[in-house]
C-alpha cells in the first residue's frame, strides 16, 4: 500500500461517522468567506462547498467508525529502524 493509499484510508476513517458536522464546517467555512468577500465570490465557494460536501459523502460510508476520540492506527511504509541500530 503506498503512502497516498495510506492518507486516504486514515482520512475516510475519520471522515466516517462524522459526516454531518464535517458538511457543517464546511458550510460554515463559506458562509464565513462569503461574509468576509462581500459575496463576491459565493459562486465559486458554492461551488467547493458542494464538491467537498459530495466528498465528505463518497468517502465517509466506507469501513467502520473509529471508536470515539480515536484515529485509525497508521501502517509506516519505511518504518525508523530502532535507535540502537545503525542503517
Amino acid at each position: 500500500m503506498g503512502l497516498l493509499d495510506d492518507l486516504k484510508g486514515k482520512a475516510q476513517g475519520l471522515i466516517h461517522g462524522n459526516e454531518q458536522a464535517i458538511k457543517d464546517g464546511i458550510t460554515k467555512a463559506g458562509d464565513f468567506v462569503d461574509q468576509k468577500t462581500g459575496g463576491k465570490y459565493a459562486g465559486h465557494v458554492d461551488k467547493l462547498q458542494d464538491g467537498a460536501s459530495r466528498l465528505v459523502d463518497k468517502n465517509g460510508t466506507q469501513g467502520p467508525a473509529p471508536a470515539e476520540g480515536q484515529v485509525p492506527p497508521a501502517n509506516p511504509v519505511n518504518p525508523a529502524p530502532p535507535a540502537d541500530r545503525t542503517p
